[in-house]
Parts: C-alpha cells; structure tokens; sequence
C-alpha cells in the first residue's frame, strides 16, 4: 500500500482525498516509479472538476512527475531499477507515493536537473516549446501576447520567445506579477486589473496588433485576445483557467482572416523519438541557464487541495510542485 490523492466525486479543491492505495506491480512495458516531486498543472484542476473527462470514478489525478524507477515489467529492456527518471502524460495518477507508467513514456533526468526542478518543466517546458516552434513559429521580429505571463508556462514563454527575437507583451493580475514577467523577458507587461489589455496592445502596437496571442486564460480573455490580433494573426488557445471560452462563429474570425487552434501537448509528442528530442532540447536549455525555471511554490502531496486552492485563486506564480 502507498498514500495517494483520489478523487471520489467532482468538485472543488475539497474533493482531493489523502488515502492508501494498491497499486500493484508493472505489467508488460511498464514500470514502477516511486515519486521524487510532482508537477502541479491547471490540467489537473479540470479533471477534478470534470472539464476534463475521467475514464472512471475514483481516479488519482496528476500528470507530470519524477522519480525513481522501482520495478520493470516483461519486455523493458532501456530502464532499470534505481534510474532518475521523469514523465508528463497519461493514464492520470501521478499524485501518488509510487505510480505505474508505461515505460515509452519516460525519459532520462540528467543528474545536473534536480528532481524538483525537473517536475516543473516537463509539462511546461515542453508545452512552452512547441507553441513557439510548432502551433506558430516565432521569429525575430514578430510581436506575441501571452497572457497569465507569470505563470508556469507563461514565464518560460515570455524567456524562450525573448531569445528567439519576439517583442514580449504580458499580462498580468498584480504589480509583484509585473516585476516578475519583467524579469522573465517581457518588454511591455499589462496590469490587466487596471488597464484595459485590447487598448494597451493597440497602443503598444501602434494599431497594427500582434502576429500570435498564446491564451491559458479562456473566458475572460478570449475575445479580447482575437481583437488584438493583426490580419491573419494567430489565436492559440491552449488553457481555460478563467472557465470555457464562449463559443466563436467562424465567420467572425473573416474579419481579419484569423487563425485559431487548441492545442494538445500529446498530439505533438506523438512518437517516442518526438518525446525524447522535445525533452531533450528543454532539459538543455535548463542545463545550460537560457532558461530560468522558477519554482516558487512547494506543498506536501497530502496538502494538494491547498495547493489547488492557491494555484486557482492565483496566489501563485512560476511553478508549483508537490512532495511525497
């Protein structure tokens, strides 16, 4: 028996519940990983609330993790047990002590990455990397909006399109947020609390608007984020932390001839050379210091509610991770 989260019904942060659980042993192309430190993500507030289908009832939630692996089932010839090793995918359950994970799906920590710094990047940093290389390329010379700037994935946005060339504006809930995103690489930053977010980016763009606006924030932002775009601009709606966006008809998007997707992290890291070549570019850039990845937030595992509670009530920034 190992301690886990589960969620036995849908609903707010006080539905995650500290119990044991069986988890047994890996099967076939499996293996089992006793948890270092857990990434928090606002994925796992949409499960919990059911935004986010669950195959079944109860479930132990969590996406993203590192650990050691424990046990290798039948035919896992590339682990053994004692590797450091970390993961962002499905089947859910990584709020847990030890959790069993198909072995395609874990890469190598290198041992200059600490655990803790490793189980906030994996999501994040490769969510970062390929809504700046794939979903729209940024290129030198183009002006991007990203909002939430200080969080997770918005700061590491903000940093990796500042190295690429891109005019960074952000926007932000507070001036402790601002100082943040500011540091991060963001060369305007908007306090969207005291001034109106469309006319900033107008001002700031001398009316032309931006070439991509990259929108976790959903509801709240959304129609203000397709009106800062410029003609043929793209909408990248990969988050809906303020709830679902209302629904868009497409002739709206003619106006301008807009773009717009929503994107999926596992639909870019399809195959397993994508997975270890997508990891493997965001560990470096950690290695080597062109990123900076704040963790500003820890809680024990067992106090994942209040962390959920903080993360929602955007008491947080950077990124935020859970200890077994």
């Amino acid at each position: 028996m190992v301690k886990a989260i589960r969620v036995h019904e849908l609903g707010g942060p006080q539905v995650l519940k500290w119990e044991d659980v069986e988890i047994g042993e890996p099967k076939e192309g499996e293996v089992r990983v006793r948890n270092k430190a857990i990434g928090l993500n606002f994925i796992d507030v949409y499960f919990r609330k059911g935004v986010y289908k669950t195959p079944s009832l109860p479930f132990t939630p969590g996406v993203e993790g590192v650990g050691v692996v424990t046990a290798v089932g039948d035919g896992v010839t590339d682990m053994q047990v004692g590797d450091v090793v970390a993961y962002t995918c499905r089947p859910l359950g990584s709020y847990a002590e030890e959790h069993i994970l198909p072995a395609a799906q874990l890469v190598p920590l290198p041992p200059s990455i600490d655990p803790i710094l490793g189980a906030s990047i994996m999501s994040k940093g490769m969510t970062t990397r390929f809504l700046l290389q794939s979903c729209f390329k940024v290129e030198p010379g183009h002006t991007i909006l990203v909002h939430a700037a200080a969080g997770g994935v918005g700061s590491l946005l903000c940093q990796w399109a500042n190295i690429l060339g891109a005019t960074v504006i952000g926007t932000v809930s507070n001036k402790v947020k601002a100082t943040q995103a500011k540091e991060d690489g963001c060369h305007h930053v908007i306090i969207y609390t005291e001034e109106d977010f469309v006319a900033r980016v107008n001002e700031i763009t001398s009316g032309n608007g931006v070439e991509v606006v990259y929108d976790s924030v959903g509801k709240d932002t959304f129609e203000g984020s397709l009106a800062c775009l410029k003609l043929r601009g793209y909408m990248v709606s990969f988050g809906q932390s303020s709830g679902t966006p209302d629904p868009v008809p497409l002739s709206s998007l003619a106006t301008k001839s807009l773009f717009m997707t929503r994107p999926n992290l596992m639909h870019y890291n399809v195959t397993r050379d994508e997975l270890l070549e997508a990891a493997g570019e965001v560990c470096a850039k950690v290695v080597s210091g062109v990123l900076k990845v704040r963790v500003n937030h820890t809680y024990p595992l067992s106090e994942a509610a209040k962390a959920h509670e903080d993360l929602e009530n955007r008491k947080t920034t950077g990124s935020v991770v859970l200890l077994p």
